[in-house]
Order: C-alpha cells, then structure tokens, then sequence
C-alpha cells in the first residue's frame, strides 16, 4: 500500500474538497465523464488489463468509468475525503490512495497515467511550501512523467492562458509574472451551506506545455484544445479553456 502524505495540511484544495465532498459531482463540468474517458482510451491506447495512474482523481469519476471498461486503476488524491468518496461502489480493479501530487512514488509501474480537470497538475502553483521547488507544477508532471513504463503515454489537462486572458473575469486577479490566477469565490457543500474559498489556478500556453513535457523526458505526440465533457481531436485556439496533453514516455 502506498503510504499517505503527513497529517499536516500544506495545500489549499484539501480545505476546498473537505467542504465540497460529494457535491462536487454536481459540477457541470464533471459530467462528461464518458466522452472523456471514451476519447482518452482511443489516444492513449488503453485496452482491458492496462494499468492506470489517475493522479488527482477526485471523488474517482474517471477511475471508476475505466474500471467498468477492464482496466485496472489506482487513483490518487491529496484530499482525504475525496479518496473515502471514490472508494465507494468501486468497480473491481479500482483502488484510491492518498498521495501528494508532488511527491509521487512511483517508478515505471504505469502504462498510462491521466491527471485531468487541473486534478494536480496546474493546482501547485499557489502561495504555501512548493517541496523546494520554484516550478511545482514541473514537480508533478516530472513525478507523472517517472510514473510511466518505457512506451506508455500521459494525458494530462491544463488551463489555457489564452481562454483565461480572453475572458477574464471581474472576480479573477491574473498574476501574469507568474501565469496564476486566483479567484475568491463561493462553494456550496452537500447540504446546500455557503463557504467562501480561494482557488489558484496555473495557466499555460502550448509552447510551455512543450517545454515542461520535453523537460520530463516525454515525447509529445498530439496537443489538443478542449472543453470538459467535449474532447476532440482539434489544434490549440483561443476558445477553448484546456489544453490537452497526449505524451509518450520514449
């Protein structure tokens, strides 16, 4: 079993999921689950009895949809609660442990290994302890990047810098030094009850996205503009608000 991060909290999303548990499936953008994982499973290769690193995974949304196609998938999430959530009715195959992103533990033990809907990478940019690095985000996706056999392949999401440029918001303050932005904004629990957060958001343009991949010693072979829920084969724009990533580990 892979050991759990320190009870000390040192990250900002622990406190956000803690209050959110099961209503963050309520999310619009969470329910295209099945197109994603459908166009995931065609890019990536995937095929029953593959091995899936699904780090960041959240109450398990994509975890548990790959499970019911026959690939096993070990889920990984800094959050407590949302690990106890996806543990729930999980298909065989499937298991969920709590792990930091940024210190992943895993040597070439994946054929694949998915991070989705900024489910770590993109997240590790906010004020707070960056485990001695100036680039965190660089940290997870070098762990993700360790993570996979010779030959298997990472899909990983991340915000556009163009789109959120494009649109920003009244709400949002864009620290362009940085390439994060950071939004207060009001998160609604289970039960209906109000708590106010603070979100930091990493953004990327597709030339940075090629460097940091190129960096982790993965080759990139597709890089994609997407909307949750609308995955497609289609080149990088200023409309739509991720990017995705489609690497091999050579």
């Amino acid at each position: 079993m892979t050991p759990e991060p320190p009870d000390a909290r040192d990250h900002w999303f622990e406190d956000l999921a803690d209050h959110l548990g099961s209503a963050y499936l309520r999310y619009s953008f969470t329910r295209g689950t099945e197109n994603e994982v459908s166009f995931l499973v065609e890019a990536l290769g995937l095929a029953p009895g593959a091995r899936v690193l699904d780090v960041g995974c959240g109450p398990g949304r994509h975890a548990h949809a790959l499970g019911r196609r026959g690939i096993e998938v070990l889920g990984v999430d800094i959050s407590a609660r949302f690990v106890e959530l996806a543990r729930a009715d999980a298909p065989p195959g499937v298991t969920f442990e709590r792990v930091d992103a940024r210190a992943l533990p895993y040597q070439a033990e994946f054929d694949a290994v998915i991070s989705l809907c900024q489910g770590a990478f993109g997240l590790a940019g906010a004020p707070g302890p960056a485990l001695g690095s100036s680039d965190p985000d660089g940290v997870v996706l070098d762990g993700m990047a360790r993570a996979l056999r010779p030959g298997g392949r990472l899909a990983m999401s991340a915000f556009s810098a163009y789109f959120q440029i494009r649109f920003l918001e009244d709400t949002d303050r864009f620290d362009a030094d940085r390439g994060v932005n950071h939004e207060r904004t009001t998160i609604r629990d289970e039960a209906g009850a109000e708590a106010e957060h603070d979100l930091w958001t990493s953004c990327f343009t597709p030339r940075e996205l090629r460097l940091l991949t190129s960096r982790a010693g993965l080759e990139l072979e597709h890089l994609y503009a997407v909307t949750p829920g609308a995955y497609a084969a289609r080149p990088p724009d200023l409309d739509h608000p991720e990017l995705l990533v489609i690497a091999r580990r050579s």
